[in-house]
């Protein structure tokens, strides 16, 4: 046997008689659900007992048919993997979880182990490996293997015979015990400070850092309640306790002061923060709590505190920063050039009243003036960033330091406050912030659509060619037909991939010819009726009609209106043109329309609808394109006995 592939379906024996092994597929696509299924079911090793498009499905299922192995998508429109695993091993914790998941980063694997998951597979595997892979998961992992596996620690070699019925041959290895052993002691040797909490806050595991953290044993630790164990912290424990069971919350996080260790320092400071660990009913179980020491942290950020105390800028020609002095009731008695010009008061306009008059109705009526002025006296500087209001009423974010100042002898006679106009910086980070969340938005969703119809492509593929004698014609046909509508899907993103960079670096240029109004809208229901779609063709044109258009991009413009209605409409699906003194090409479907809020955002770069995962280019293309032609698009909502229509408006030339 040496020399032999591993884990590979050209590796596969025969295995009649054997217990087959249950599965339920969880991928919101059927398609790849269908390859997957195929895939499995062919080696005689698996049965899928069910099959479903969302986390919460997932829950059912699993319930239902207590499966061994539960093969779960990650990105699902109503509820995700990650969301359901917690729910589906507390109601059947000896299922095997493995995420099955188009995204490749490592802390996405990370996540879903710390949930629970057996192990995370990319939908980039080859799929005549996935068997071999799910049965080492199934042997090597924690727990007793179901029925049809062999022993734990066992290495699978699976081997194709002329039948295509499978048998397991394995040859023994000696099982890592030691591996196991330290994954469990993990916890008691992490370096940060970590507890096991009942609902009502008892200790029941501690870990060594967080007993050194006590100044005790963690054998002292079990069963004592936390609140009492911390003193001050009592309080400050039940309100993160009721956040968490009563008003749902994820993560709840305080501080408090630390017991003092034998000759170590006399005060620390501890920060907390509680997670719940919660059952399928959503119910919480335990929490987990993590403790730091964080005095350290405290002490340097009150240092950098007391260093902004300087007064090195009240200088009246620094324009870039109001600064001025208050006094101990907040009144102005001094006022800078810069001040006067990012607030808009003259000097004897504002010197001698409060300076409240900086703050918006709602923080004066808060007290969040005067609230600012202690904080600073209390902690030496504070520091914030916030709406501010001029002078003529208009209003500025502005960064702000107060600073309490003192004489020779101690003694506090008013504050120093420092303020910049951040308004311009705001709004770049803002722009920033929307630019990179939309391109980080693109990046992933075009990995998402780009791994199913590529595995829906290779998978069928590989399954015609490994067992395409064996299936009937319609088995045939309903890969084919995958083939075909994964590989169109393919080739509409990567043109508005490219349609979109262009976009982006300069107007669209377009390549002009004569073409036939009849013949291109002809071709284009061909093209989505070659994927599965039911769309009729009824041109309203008295003569055939000859259009001076760049056929390529019109043809893209008709592909994504025609693919918005497959995908979000409802059939019947039309496509006609009608000529007047302009061409009228209209879609129109029996769907309920887009929703009034996104309507105004219809053809914007990256508008979607909903949860699901599209790139948002699709209609923002066919605008440009049709803008490009002297043209536009539009969309008319349904009405009575009206469908829902996006047209397509372009000058008419013969």
């Amino acid at each position: 046997m040496s020399g032999q592939p591993v884990g590979t379906m050209s590796d596969v024996s025969d295995v009649r008689g054997t217990t087959r092994i249950s599965v339920v597929l969880v991928d919101d696509s059927s398609q790849v659900r269908g390859v997957v299924r195929r895939a499995l079911e062919l080696t005689g090793l698996f049965e899928v007992v069910g099959e479903g498009g969302d986390g919460d499905e997932a829950i059912g299922l699993v319930y239902r048919h207590e499966p061994s192995l539960l093969l779960l998508d990650t990105s699902m429109p109503t509820a995700d993997g990650l969301e359901a695993v917690p729910g589906i091993l507390a109601l059947c914790p000896q299922t095997r979880v493995v995420m099955f998941t188009g995204f490749e980063d490592a802390g996405l694997a990370a996540r879903a182990r710390e949930l629970g998951a057996a192990d995370v597979v990319s939908k980039s595997i080859l799929l005549e490996d996935l068997p071999g892979r799910l049965l080492r998961i199934l042997t090597d992992g924690p727990g007793t293997p179901p029925p049809g596996t062999p022993p734990p620690g066992t290495r699978h070699r699976l081997r194709l015979v002329d039948d295509s019925r499978v048998r397991f041959v394995a040859d023994e290895q000696a099982v890592l015990d030691q591996h196991l052993a330290q994954f469990r002691d993990l916890f008691d040797r992490a370096a940060i400070g970590m507890a096991t909490l009942t609902v009502t806050g008892t200790i029941v595991r501690p870990n060594r850092a967080f007993a050194d953290l006590m100044s005790c044993s963690p054998y002292e630790l079990v069963g004592a309640d936390y609140g009492r164990l911390t003193g001050g912290g009592g309080a400050m424990l039940d309100r993160g306790l009721e956040a968490i069971k009563v008003f749902d919350q994820d993560v709840a996080s305080f501080e408090h002061p630390l017991p003092s260790p034998p000759g170590g320092p006399p005060s620390r400071i501890a920060r907390v923060t509680l997670s719940p660990i919660r059952d399928a009913q959503e119910q919480v179980l335990y929490v987990f709590a993590q403790v730091q020491d964080i005095s350290a942290q405290r002490e340097a950020e009150d240092s950098l505190r007391r260093s902004e105390d300087d007064f090195r800028l009240l200088v009246s020609s620094v324009r870039e920063y109001a600064i001025f002095m208050l006094d101990r009731t907040g009144n102005v008695i001094s006022w800078n050039s810069g001040a006067q010009r990012i607030k808009g008061y003259a000097a004897n306009e504002i010197v001698g009243h409060s300076f409240r008059v900086f703050y918006s109705a709602e923080e004066r009526a808060s007290g969040h003036p005067e609230g600012n002025l202690e904080a600073a006296l209390r902690k030496g500087t504070l520091a914030e960033e916030g709406w501010r209001v001029r002078k003529d009423g208009s209003q500025f974010w502005a960064s702000v330091v107060i600073s309490p100042v003192y004489d020779d002898a101690g003694s506090h006679i008013g504050f120093a406050k420092v303020t910049r106009d951040q308004t311009q910086r705001r709004e770049h980070e803002e722009e920033r912030r929307k630019s990179m969340s939309q391109q980080a938005h693109l990046l992933a969703v075009t990995a998402h659509e780009l791994r199913n119809p590529t595995a829906v492509i290779d998978g069928s593929a590989r399954t015609l060619r490994a067992s395409g004698g064996a299936m009937s014609d319609d088995e045939r046909d309903e890969l084919l037909a995958a083939i075909r509508s994964s590989a169109h899907r393919l080739h509409r993103l990567a043109s508005d991939l490219t349609t979109a960079s262009r976009l982006h670096e300069a107007p669209l240029e377009l390549r002009r010819q004569d073409v036939s109004l009849t013949e291109i809208l002809r071709r284009a229901a061909k093209r989505v009726q070659t994927t599965g779609s039911d769309v009729q063709v009824d041109v309203t044109i008295a003569h055939e009609t000859t259009l001076n258009v760049d056929g390529g991009r019109l043809a893209q413009a008709l592909d994504n209106l025609l693919d918005n209605a497959v995908r979000h409409g409802a059939p019947p699906i039309q496509l006609d043109a009608v000529v007047d003194e302009e061409i009228h090409i209209r879609v129109t479907d029996a769907g309920s329309g887009v929703s009034s809020a996104l309507v105004p955002h219809l053809f914007e770069q990256f508008a979607t609808a909903g949860p699901a995962r599209r790139t948002g280019l699709g209609l923002h293309i066919v605008r440009e394109i049709a803008r490009a032609h002297g043209g536009d698009a539009e969309y008319r909502p349904p009405g009575p006995g009206q469908p829902t229509t996006f047209a397509l408006r372009l000058p008419w030339r013969t």
